[in-house]
Protein backbone atom coordinates (compact mmCIF):
# COMPACT_ATOMS: atom_id res chain seq x y z
CA UNK A 1 0.00 0.00 0.00
CA UNK A 2 2.94 2.55 0.98
CA UNK A 3 4.80 1.69 -2.37
CA UNK A 4 1.33 2.40 -4.53
CA UNK A 5 0.53 5.31 -2.60
CA UNK A 6 -3.11 3.55 -1.42
CA UNK A 7 -4.31 3.53 1.94
CA UNK A 8 -7.43 3.32 2.91
CA UNK A 9 -7.07 5.80 6.03
CA UNK A 10 -4.84 9.02 4.17
CA UNK A 11 -8.23 10.49 3.28
CA UNK A 12 -9.93 10.43 7.13
CA UNK A 13 -6.42 11.45 8.11
CA UNK A 14 -5.88 13.99 5.49
CA UNK A 15 -9.74 15.43 6.46
CA UNK A 16 -9.05 15.29 10.06
CA UNK A 17 -5.74 17.35 9.80
CA UNK A 18 -7.38 19.54 7.70
CA UNK A 19 -10.51 20.15 9.98
CA UNK A 20 -7.88 20.47 13.00
CA UNK A 21 -4.88 21.79 12.15
CA UNK A 22 -5.70 23.57 8.80
CA UNK A 23 -2.52 23.58 6.63
CA UNK A 24 -0.32 21.44 8.52
CA UNK A 25 1.58 18.41 6.46
CA UNK A 26 0.58 14.86 5.95
CA UNK A 27 3.93 12.83 5.03
CA UNK A 28 3.04 9.33 4.81
CA UNK A 29 5.70 6.96 5.86
CA UNK A 30 7.22 3.58 5.99
CA UNK A 31 8.87 2.40 8.42
CA UNK A 32 9.64 -1.32 7.30
CA UNK A 33 10.60 0.76 3.69
CA UNK A 34 12.81 3.31 5.21
CA UNK A 35 14.89 0.94 7.14
CA UNK A 36 15.29 -1.46 4.66
CA UNK A 37 16.62 1.42 2.67
CA UNK A 38 18.79 2.42 5.60
CA UNK A 39 20.83 -1.16 5.55
CA UNK A 40 21.92 -0.53 1.60
CA UNK A 41 25.34 0.87 1.79
CA UNK A 42 25.35 2.40 -1.48
CA UNK A 43 23.47 4.59 -3.72
CA UNK A 44 23.46 2.43 -6.53
CA UNK A 45 22.14 -0.45 -4.06
CA UNK A 46 19.11 2.28 -2.75
CA UNK A 47 18.67 2.91 -6.52
CA UNK A 48 18.14 -0.47 -7.41
CA UNK A 49 15.89 -1.32 -4.54
CA UNK A 50 13.66 1.41 -5.02
CA UNK A 51 13.71 0.13 -9.17
CA UNK A 52 12.93 -3.71 -7.79
CA UNK A 53 10.02 -2.31 -5.44
CA UNK A 54 8.32 -0.24 -8.44
CA UNK A 55 8.31 -3.15 -10.97
CA UNK A 56 7.52 -5.29 -8.29
CA UNK A 57 4.28 -3.25 -7.76
CA UNK A 58 4.01 -2.04 -11.40
CA UNK A 59 4.59 1.62 -10.30
CA UNK A 60 5.76 4.03 -12.83
CA UNK A 61 6.12 6.96 -10.43
CA UNK A 62 9.73 6.83 -8.04
CA UNK A 63 9.65 5.62 -5.05
CA UNK A 64 11.87 7.68 -3.03
CA UNK A 65 12.76 8.17 0.78
CA UNK A 66 10.57 10.57 2.97
CA UNK A 67 12.97 11.18 5.34
CA UNK A 68 14.52 14.24 4.01
CA UNK A 69 11.00 15.69 3.13
CA UNK A 70 10.37 14.78 7.06
CA UNK A 71 13.37 16.61 8.17
CA UNK A 72 12.70 19.91 6.12
CA UNK A 73 9.15 20.14 6.92
CA UNK A 74 9.78 19.37 10.54
CA UNK A 75 12.47 22.12 10.72
CA UNK A 76 9.98 24.40 9.34
CA UNK A 77 7.62 23.80 11.54
CA UNK A 78 9.64 24.43 14.32
CA UNK A 79 10.93 27.40 12.79
CA UNK A 80 14.50 26.29 12.45
CA UNK A 81 17.31 26.53 10.19
CA UNK A 82 20.83 26.24 9.54
CA UNK A 83 23.81 28.29 9.27
CA UNK A 84 27.59 27.49 8.69
CA UNK A 85 31.28 27.65 10.04
CA UNK A 86 34.18 26.66 8.20
CA UNK A 87 37.81 26.69 8.25
CA UNK A 88 40.02 25.00 6.08
CA UNK A 89 39.69 21.57 7.21
CA UNK A 90 36.31 21.88 8.52
CA UNK A 91 32.66 22.89 7.81
CA UNK A 92 30.08 22.85 10.59
CA UNK A 93 26.75 23.24 10.28
CA UNK A 94 24.54 24.67 12.91
CA UNK A 95 20.86 24.42 13.76
CA UNK A 96 19.24 27.59 15.20
CA UNK A 97 15.60 29.37 15.54
CA UNK A 98 14.18 31.84 13.06
CA UNK A 99 15.12 35.28 14.69
CA UNK A 100 18.43 34.21 15.73
CA UNK A 101 20.77 37.49 16.67
CA UNK A 102 24.22 36.98 16.06
CA UNK A 103 25.27 36.49 18.91
CA UNK A 104 22.75 33.97 20.09
CA UNK A 105 24.18 32.03 17.41
CA UNK A 106 27.82 32.36 18.24
CA UNK A 107 26.44 31.16 21.68
CA UNK A 108 25.05 28.19 19.97
CA UNK A 109 28.70 27.08 19.15
CA UNK A 110 30.22 27.91 22.86
CA UNK A 111 28.81 30.32 25.30
CA UNK A 112 32.28 31.83 25.62
CA UNK A 113 31.44 33.19 21.84
CA UNK A 114 28.12 34.85 23.02
CA UNK A 115 29.36 36.38 26.29
CA UNK A 116 32.92 37.91 24.50
CA UNK A 117 30.48 38.79 20.76
CA UNK A 118 32.37 41.21 19.02
CA UNK A 119 31.03 40.86 15.50
CA UNK A 120 30.18 38.26 12.62
CA UNK A 121 31.91 38.40 9.23
CA UNK A 122 28.79 36.67 7.08
CA UNK A 123 28.46 35.75 3.44
CA UNK A 124 25.88 33.67 2.16
CA UNK A 125 26.11 30.26 0.88
CA UNK A 126 24.20 31.09 -2.23
CA UNK A 127 26.82 33.95 -2.87
CA UNK A 128 29.51 31.53 -2.57
CA UNK A 129 28.67 29.14 -4.79
CA UNK A 130 27.61 31.68 -7.34
CA UNK A 131 31.36 33.62 -7.77
CA UNK A 132 32.90 30.52 -6.50
CA UNK A 133 35.41 31.90 -3.46
CA UNK A 134 35.33 33.76 -0.34
CA UNK A 135 37.67 35.88 -2.23
CA UNK A 136 35.44 36.41 -5.11
CA UNK A 137 32.74 37.02 -2.38
CA UNK A 138 34.50 40.03 -1.03
CA UNK A 139 35.92 41.11 -4.34
CA UNK A 140 31.93 41.52 -5.25
CA UNK A 141 30.86 43.62 -1.68
CA UNK A 142 29.09 40.54 -0.53
CA UNK A 143 30.87 39.80 2.88
CA UNK A 144 29.20 41.79 5.66
CA UNK A 145 30.68 42.85 9.03
CA UNK A 146 27.75 42.87 11.24
CA UNK A 147 27.01 43.42 15.08
CA UNK A 148 24.88 42.36 17.57
CA UNK A 149 21.10 43.13 16.13
CA UNK A 150 22.31 41.63 13.17
CA UNK A 151 19.34 38.66 12.60
CA UNK A 152 20.95 35.58 11.02
CA UNK A 153 19.47 33.87 7.87
CA UNK A 154 19.33 30.42 6.52
CA UNK A 155 22.53 29.28 5.06
CA UNK A 156 24.54 31.90 6.03
CA UNK A 157 28.07 30.91 6.55
CA UNK A 158 29.94 32.75 9.68
CA UNK A 159 33.12 33.41 10.93
CA UNK A 160 32.65 35.04 14.66
CA UNK A 161 34.44 37.34 16.47
CA UNK A 162 34.84 36.99 20.35
CA UNK A 163 37.11 38.83 22.75
CA UNK A 164 38.27 37.00 25.76
CA UNK A 165 36.11 36.03 28.62
CA UNK A 166 36.82 36.81 32.02
CA UNK A 167 36.95 33.98 34.47
CA UNK A 168 35.08 34.66 37.39
CA UNK A 169 37.22 34.98 40.79
CA UNK A 170 36.49 32.72 43.54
Amino acid sequence: DYARKKNKWLPKIKAWIDENYPGDVLIPYSGTFENALSQLETDAERTDYCSQLATKYEITAPIISVLPKIITTGYSALRLFYFFTCGPMEVRCWTIRQGTKAPQAAGVIHTDFEKGFIMAEIMKYTDLIELGSEAAVKAAGKYMMKGRETVITDGDIIHFKAGQVNASKK
